[in-house]
């Protein structure tokens, strides 16, 4: 943290010869980051909803969870640099996808009207011009 010691303590096996730093960076923090992904598709894209009887229904249940989180990368990517550029998946399915709107079909097109006072209102539609087609 600058300006603030912020010691970390890491017990490893790893060989001496590597210095601690490197093994906190490169080993300890990816871990971590790991761990918190795992975490974050568990809880906030559902993948720990395995619980049917047969194999393949389980197994189409975590194809979903796997797209949905693929999904959510490039929303993130698309919001990068805007207060929703860090947020976990549970943040952004609340705060941009669960939002109501009216939506109206014709012959030609699909419109969809937000609220005007939508907090999040610049993030969505940033999102939605640079997200890929």
């Amino acid at each position: 943290m600058p300006g603030k010691r912020n010691p970390r303590f890491v017990v490893t096996s790893l060989p001496l010869t590597i210095p601690p730093r490197t093994v906190y960076e490169r080993v300890y923090c990816p871990r971590g980051n790991a761990e918190n992904a795992i975490k974050e598709q568990q809880l906030d894209l559902f993948a720990d909803r395995t619980s049917a009887t047969p194999m393949a229904a389980n197994q189409l249940r975590l194809l979903f969870s796997a797209f949905a989180s693929i999904l959510m990368i490039r929303l993130r990517d698309a919001l990068a640099h805007t207060r929703l550029g860090r947020a976990t998946a549970g943040s952004l399915r609340l705060k941009l996808l669960k939002i109501g709107a009216r939506v109206s079909v014709s012959v030609r097109r699909v419109t969809v009207a937000m609220d005007s006072h939508h907090p999040f209102q610049a993030e969505f539609a940033r999102a939605h011009a640079r997200f890929p087609t």
